[in-house]
């Protein structure tokens, strides 16, 4: 995916005149329905962004563990917390059924896989078992449409291993062969799997593969970093030991498969693209929160890379740019344990035309509170990055509802995007550990960027999941 939304035209056409014998003759006007708005993330099609909060940990059917996945509908003031959805494997339409630890909802992506204008919702289930097949994982497509998610169906994967796999650990899309059609990549713990849109509304891509360079692999983003239209494909192999902080490929389509370039000594477990340095062109942002190791000198409290792209891609030979909590200006101190980069969100929020970078550091110990949590909010420049202007939110800032309490989480998911048609990007941050149930907070963007004034807390039981939630806002679809 790209930070910067793709729109997709969609034309509308209606006529008030039929041809009649070869005459044109004027007949009853008939009301035509909207044209569906063809944003990313618009389930509903009206014109505002939706907002799906995972909640993998939530108890269904007496059921622990079984997940579900909220979404809030927008509307001109954000997500309206009146007009909801709580979507799970008991749900009418949504194939499968609840089982404990199945974990539906622990990833995410939203596009629109069937080509009708409306968003739809993948939704993972790493843990779920087939058969005798224990960790299997499975995937479910919930269709978006006029009154928003609706109707649902497998997306069956092939070549499958049997046990372990944990498919969908993982999941990204974009468009990496120019086609219009988003595609889609499943991380897990056996294979890197390729879907290839436009998918049927039986959950059929239109192919599909599995790479052999992948085993176990993390996550990923899509989002162009060169000169060509089409998206490249960024992949988070995970954590490997001849280089701690993992491994980190841009893959190009070939047109039969993908070609892999290694970025060199990177290492990162999220990250979005985004034009930082205003050149026009698209660079990779990747967070690594955890911590140093022997021979790998990661600073401690976790770190953002910058890696620049260019008219011919991000050259994996570069320096990238490093920041962390121990660079000059960047709030807070680096310290075992705080998470810096555990998300990692990109977007233009003060429209300067520099992408700037909001980092979650869910486990900062915040006014001698363990593990509350903060937000750091990074500008871009011409050179990248700069502290300059950098600001902390956190849940003793004026305007943010709430207080640091232990474990709250803060900044456990970071999300930018335009939710209230106003043309600025809004921030969306998880706090899963907010009274053990889990919260969602949501701030406006203005010409400044982030504001808190009119910032509200969207809690597990304001969202309609109440007492079935644990950890709500750990996961939030993007």
């Amino acid at each position: 995916m790209t930070t910067q939304p793709r729109r997709r035209a969609l034309v509308a056409l209606a006529t008030s005149a039929a041809l009649v014998g070869g005459v044109l003759t004027a007949t009853a006007a008939v009301p035509a329905a909207a044209a569906p708005s063809g944003l990313r993330g618009d389930f509903d099609g009206d014109g505002y962004r939706d907002l799906a909060v995972g909640n993998p940990a939530a108890t269904v059917s007496g059921r622990l563990d079984a997940g579900a996945v909220v979404v809030l509908y927008g509307s001109a003031t954000g997500p309206d917390r009146t007009r909801r959805a709580v979507l799970h494997q008991a749900t009418a339409g949504v194939p499968g059924v609840p089982e404990d630890g199945d974990r539906f909802g622990h990833s995410m992506v939203f596009d629109d896989f069937d080509g009708d204008g409306y968003s739809d919702l993948l939704v993972g289930a790493p843990r779920e078992n087939i058969g005798g097949d224990v960790d299997r994982g499975t995937l479910t497509m919930l269709w978006g449409g006029p009154d928003g998610l609706s109707g649902a169906a497998f997306v069956r994967v092939a070549n499958l291993p049997d046990t372990g796999c944990a498919l969908a650990e993982g999941l990204y899309a974009g468009d990496p062969d120019g086609d219009g059609a988003p595609d889609v990549s499943v991380a897990g713990r056996c294979r890197l799997f390729h879907l290839r849109g436009p998918f049927t509304r039986d959950g059929v891509p239109l192919s599909q593969q599995r790479d052999p360079l992948f085993g176990t692999n993390r996550g990923g983003v899509y989002g162009n970093v060169d000169a060509d239209p089409e998206d490249e494909r960024i992949v988070f192999s995970g954590l490997v030991s001849d280089n701690p902080g993992g491994r980190i490929y841009v893959d190009d389509w070939t047109g039969d498969g993908f070609a892999h370039t290694r970025l060199t000594d990177a290492g990162g477990l999220t990250g979005e693209i985004g034009d930082v340095d205003g050149d026009g062109y698209g660079d990779l942002v990747t967070g690594f929160p955890q911590e140093a190791r022997e021979g790998y000198p990661w600073p401690a409290g976790g770190s953002v890379d910058v890696w620049f792209g260019g008219p011919d891609g991000i050259d994996p030979a570069q320096r990238p740019q490093r920041v962390h909590q121990n660079t000059a200006g960047v709030p807070g101190v680096g310290e075992i344990g705080d998470g810096f980069g555990g998300s990692v969100t990109v977007a233009d929020m003060d429209d300067d035309g520099h992408a700037d970078v909001a980092v979650g550091v869910a486990g900062e110990d915040f006014g001698g509170v363990y593990g509350a949590g903060t937000v750091t909010l990074l500008r871009g420049s011409a050179d990248g990055l700069t502290a300059t202007g950098a600001r902390l939110l956190h849940q003793n800032t004026a305007g943010v509802p709430g207080t640091p309490e232990k474990y709250d989480g803060f900044g456990g998911e970071v999300v930018l995007n335009d939710r209230n048609r106003d043309g600025r990007y809004d921030l969306t941050v998880g706090v899963p550990g907010e009274n053990v149930s889990g919260m969602v907070w949501h701030a406006p963007g203005d010409l400044g960027g982030i504001t808190t004034t009119g910032s509200v807390n969207i809690t597990a039981s304001g969202a309609g999941v109440g007492g079935d939630a644990s950890g709500f806002g750990g996961v939030i679809a993007r």
